[in-house]
């Protein structure tokens, strides 16, 4: 496990420095199957293939998520920082807006599932994988 790319492409993604598909390609080339984002408590949990994994604590952002998820409001988000409208911070705001409290992010599966409170999920494949 390279956990100085990871704790990189943390830093990164909170500074606003990289862009959602460098992280995806240093994380693959660093070997992590899968990460987890729990937008809440601010916490980033990225898993190898072996099992192994490692936390990483980010910054928080300053919101709480709305008590209803709305897809709609995900999808938005999503689309507007994929077309450089926004930057990550901004994003999870408005995610969190949207009523996210977390996303998982699969290589293997190549798709980000953003989810609510009560379970509710919004699925985004990668570009160019659909």
């Amino acid at each position: 496990m390279d956990i100085a790319v990871i704790e990189e492409c943390t830093r990164a993604s909170h500074e606003e420095r990289i862009t959602f598909g460098e992280v995806v390609g240093r994380l693959i080339a660093a070997g992590v199957e899968r990460y987890h984002v729990d937008l809440v408590r601010g916490e980033s949990t990225y898993f190898m293939p072996d099992g192994q994994s490692h936390r990483v604590t980010g910054k928080t952002v300053d919101s709480r998520p709305a008590s209803s998820f709305s897809p709609d409001g995900v999808l938005a988000a999503v689309r507007s920082i994929q077309a450089g409208r926004t930057k990550y911070l901004a994003f999870c705001q408005q995610i969190m807006e949207a009523g996210c409290v977390g996303y998982l992010v699969s290589m293997q599966g190549q798709r980000a599932v953003y989810y609510g409170r009560s379970g509710e999920t919004y699925v985004e494949p990668f570009p160019g994988s659909r």
